[in-house]
């Protein structure tokens, strides 16, 4: 289940397990004098150097003598700096996992260059320049077009930070950093002070499972990666900057600096010039692999409970949905479906499989699904057959010879090796075993931090029952004792560990257990659920040959190319429903755009307008769903009417936009662009957007403004220059010259979206389902700048077969359309450019009619011509104009006009055009 430990408790847990370590005396601010570069020559498209440690110290261990530096531009726009030891090999991220370019192997002998290095040299691409300074060695990087430094390593006697540090299990590397940089990302965790990384808050990363309440804390995930903003004469430009490495880190920013402090691994660094936020995540997820194509059910909204003690639980609030007429696509199971909370099980009472059956036959002939949960803790258990067959075949991660002991649900567990190949194969061997029992329709994987209730070496307990079935699940029943013996248990740096500085195999697999080929959990702890996301991606995928639908909870550089991610365990506070946006937005940076929180919050308890409020924010989080915790009273949508209303309204409007949210779900594939985006992605150069957290557009153009304030029926929003329309009420527009806050009405029932000016946006009808949804006719809406001529807008749509596990043109089944429309000379000219339009054709989609936002003058039209040919007196199109009303408009009384046009009929599948002559100013 979603929940692993109770706050309380785990609080309660920490505090004594921090009284009982060795505290850490306040080291010094700068180690060492760094090192000295002694050779460097050119090798395969690259430059290969060595470097030598100046002055030998112990503090937090002996230095590394000697480093290997490679650095290339591995293309125009991406550049790589990676440094190790000369003499050893390393651990890295696993090259199989996350595949890259190799460095060079290590030189067995390591000579001076015959020429002396220089003081200063250049080494550049199309985008970026990578320079050094030899002794004490450094390095910079700065964008070629501009020169502007974007990362440096030097440090003076003034800087805040010392030299480059390089020992086995402490490496530390700092970068200057213009005051007016704006940073985003390094995660996961929980920013009280918004999206924009806050000077002097902690940034740990390390995955963790604690609490998403927890503020400032290492939560499940683990994104060393970083987009630096800066605004240069009225221009913003972006890059961005990832540190490759699983290892735990601590990373200090203090609004002019950044320093990294990591336990172990090597630096590999790798630099995306940008310029735009855009091409920042094209360019990173190009390298650690574009997001996973979503199936178009996923986009639906989606239930979920721990606590559906039976089956008839379930068909309830299937039913209860229905009757509330609230949409509704997929419904899961905690693990209240389980026997004994054992993965791959059912409980024959609760669960009886030909009941379960039955119901799943029904739910799907209409088109909803059902996922469950899986948690990696396989129960020990003799009689239990997936057990039984995973010590049969090796999978489990190893304690001295022995696979390794925790507690988790079940009880007493060991946990699978997905570093293993044969783990890979078992895992994929058990959810063919379960999909055969219970033909589910995506995998939910929980708790692979990975969670454990115990710390150290434990023992299943003679002569007592563990768990007891009674009370608390994650309260410790193993007869359990501290590992401190090695140096991976008990590192001479300790990061901030769940904010409190615990060590780091608390809670969790012990540091100094080992996987596959020896590797340690100490250098692999953070890339557990990347690794299991992709075994159970591999096992969905071999099934039925479908596009798989997984959802994890922990994640790591990469895995937005295999699953979605939920941002876990969070309360039902105003402060946390404020949380989620910033939370979500620094997930579609992280190459994760299938993302969202637990709407009305899973610890309790929201209260009714709180409910009311979230669904009006979680109706339009990429992925949405409402999940609660097994003490939490039940909030399902409509067990309030106020809120089953809001529901209505907010989701409702959802299940139209279904076909716009698919195809920035293939845009996300294709390029990485965020689904969910922070202001400044659309509006780079308007400064007054950098830290706005409280709004957030879906794709480039449409924009929430929420409200997250109790008792607010008003939200204060920022409008960017341009013209904005009310997607709600289409009459209603606001439009500026510089951009200006706006206070609009917000009634507990109303959301305020809207829809950005040079915009043709794809909707449909919408449904209580969105198999039903997605075959009703399709409208667009166009924008234009209010009043203006000469203008355009432009829009997409792309459509398949959702459940195929690739999402492309060029198969048969799938459909691209560009959509253009210009306003100039007193004409109106819509028209698409159809790619491929079988498909579309095959399924019988229609565009039945065009709204054009922000004409000129009266909007009177006259000869309106389709394909070409005008149109007769007999035509059944329904041609209306309206006048659309500003608010706050002050700037010269800007007026526009709305007109709409109904009964089209054109085939989405073939190219159209349609113009009319009206009474337009140009």
């Amino acid at each position: 289940m979603t929940s692993s430990l109770c706050f309380a408790s785990f609080l309660l847990a920490l505090l004594l397990c921090i009284l009982s370590a060795n505290s850490s005396s306040t080291p010094p601010t700068k180690i060492g004098k760094g090192y000295r570069l002694i050779s460097i020559e050119e090798v395969d498209g690259g430059i290969l150097g060595h470097l030598q440690v100046k002055e030998k110290n112990n503090i937090y261990g002996p230095d590394i003598p000697l480093l290997q530096l490679y650095v290339k531009h591995e293309t125009e726009d991406r550049l790589r700096v990676h440094i190790t030891d000369a003499q050893k090999q390393r651990w890295e991220v696993p090259y199989n996992l996350l595949p890259r370019e190799q460095p060079p192997k290590l030189k067995q002998t390591i000579g001076r260059t015959r020429k002396n290095p220089i003081a200063v040299s250049d080494y550049s691409s199309n985008g970026l320049i990578f320079s050094y300074s030899a002794d004490p060695f450094s390095f910079a990087v700065k964008r070629k077009s501009n020169g502007e430094t974007l990362f440096n390593t030097s440090s003076d006697e003034s800087d805040p930070f010392g030299p480059m540090v390089f020992k086995d299990q402490y490496l530390e590397i700092s970068t200057k950093l213009p005051k007016d940089a704006s940073l985003y990302g390094l995660g996961e965790n929980t920013q009280p002070h918004g999206i924009k990384l806050y000077p002097n808050d902690p940034y740990t990363l390390y995955t963790t499972d604690v609490s998403a309440i927890n503020l400032n804390t290492d939560l499940y995930g683990s994104h060393p990666v970083y987009m630096d903003l800066r605004n240069v004469n009225g221009e913003g430009a972006a890059h961005g900057v990832l540190l490759l490495s699983s290892n735990g880190m601590d990373v200090f920013y203090k609004g002019t600096s950044l320093t990294y402090k990591i336990i172990g691994g090597v630096f590999d660094f790798y630099f995306f010039a940008g310029p735009s936020p855009l091409a920042v995540v094209d360019q990173y997820t190009a390298f650690i692999g574009r997001p996973a194509p979503m199936p178009y059910w996923s986009l639906g909204f989606h239930q979920c409970r721990w606590g559906y003690h039976n089956l008839s639980v379930v068909e309830d609030v299937v039913e209860n949905y229905k009757k509330a007429k609230i949409p509704l696509d997929v419904i899961w199971n905690d693990d209240d479906h389980m026997d004994g909370h054992k993965d791959f099980t059912l409980n024959p009472t609760n669960y009886p499989r030909p009941k379960l059956l039955a119901f799943l036959e029904k739910i799907h002939k209409i088109g909803m699904k059902y996922i469950v949960i899986i948690d990696p803790g396989i129960g020990v258990n003799s009689s239990y057959g997936v057990y039984q067959r995973g010590i049969a075949n090796d999978v489990f991660i190893k304690y001295e010879g022995e696979p390794y002991l925790a507690q988790v649900w079940p009880g007493a567990v060991n946990f699978p090796d997905f570093l293993n190949p044969k783990t890979v194969s078992w895992w994929g061997d058990e959810i063919r075993r379960f999909h055969e029992l219970v033909p589910v329709d995506g995998l939910w994987i929980d708790m692979n931090e990975a969670s454990n209730f115990c710390s150290g070496l434990c023992k299943i307990p003679k002569g007592k029952q563990c768990p007891t079935g009674t009370g608390p699940g994650w309260v410790c029943c193993l007869d359990c004792k501290n590992i401190t013996k090695t140096r991976w248990d008990d590192p001479p740096y300790k990061i901030n560990a769940s904010g409190l500085q615990v060590p780091i195999g608390f809670k969790t697999i012990a540091t100094s257990a080992y996987h596959y080929n020896g590797v340690l959990e100490y250098d692999a702890h953070s890339i557990y659920g990347f690794s299991q996301s992709i075994a159970t991606h591999k096992a969905l995928l071999g099934l039925e040959g479908k596009r798989p639908f997984i959802l994890s909870r922990s994640t790591f550089v990469g895995s937005g190319h295999y699953a979605a991610h939920w941002t876990g365990d969070n309360k039902g506070t105003w402060e946390d429903l404020k949380y989620s946006i910033s939370t979500m937005l620094n997930f579609g940076i992280f190459g994760v755009p299938m993302v969202g929180s637990d709407i009305c919050g899973f610890y309790p308890a929201p209260t009714e307008e709180l409910c009311n409020r979230w669904i009006e924010v979680g109706a339009f989080y990429p992925f949405s769903r409402d999940h609660a915790n097994y003490y939490s009273p039940r909030q399902e949508l409509y067990q309030w009417e106020s809120v089953a209303e809001s529901a209505r309204n907010a989701l409702g409007m959802r299940y139209k936009l279904l076909p716009f949210l698919y195809t920035l779900n293939y845009e996300a594939h294709l390029s990485g662009a965020p689904i969910a985006r922070p202001l400044f992605f659309s509006f780079p150069n308007y400064v007054e957007c950098y830290n706005v957290s409280t709004q957030f557009l879906l794709g480039s153009s449409l924009m929430v403004s929420p409200v997250l304030e109790q008792g607010k029926s008003q939200v204060k929003a920022l409008f960017p220059p341009g013209s904005w329309y009310n997607v709600f009420d289409m009459t209603q527009a606001i439009s500026s010259k510089d951009g200006k806050f706006v206070t609009l009405d917000a009634p507990l029932h109303v959301v305020n979206v809207h829809l950005y000016q040079n915009t043709i946006l794809p909707m449909q009808q919408g449904g209580l389902i969105s198999k039903e949804a997605r075959m009703t006719p399709f409208s667009l809406v166009v924008t234009f700048p209010a009043g203006a001529s000469g203008v355009q807008a432009k829009g997409k749509l792309y459509l398949d077969e959702d459940e195929l596990p690739e999402m492309k043109l060029g198969n048969g089944y799938s459909t691209y359309v560009d959509f253009f429309a210009t306003t100039g000379n007193g004409t109106v000219k819509i028209w698409s450019e159809v790619q491929e339009g079988k498909f579309a054709l095959s399924k019988g989609w229609i565009i039945d009619s065009v709204t054009v936002l922000g004409l000129g003058g009266s909007g009177k039209a006259s000869t309106l011509e389709i394909n070409g040919s005008p149109t007769n007196a007999n035509s059944k199109i329904e041609f209306n104009a309206s006048e659309q009303k500003h608010l706050n408009s002050v700037e010269d009384e800007q007026k526009s006009v709305m007109v709409g046009i109904k009964g089209l009929g054109f085939p989405v599948g073939k190219n159209f055009v349609m113009s009319w002559k009206m009474g337009i100013s140009g």
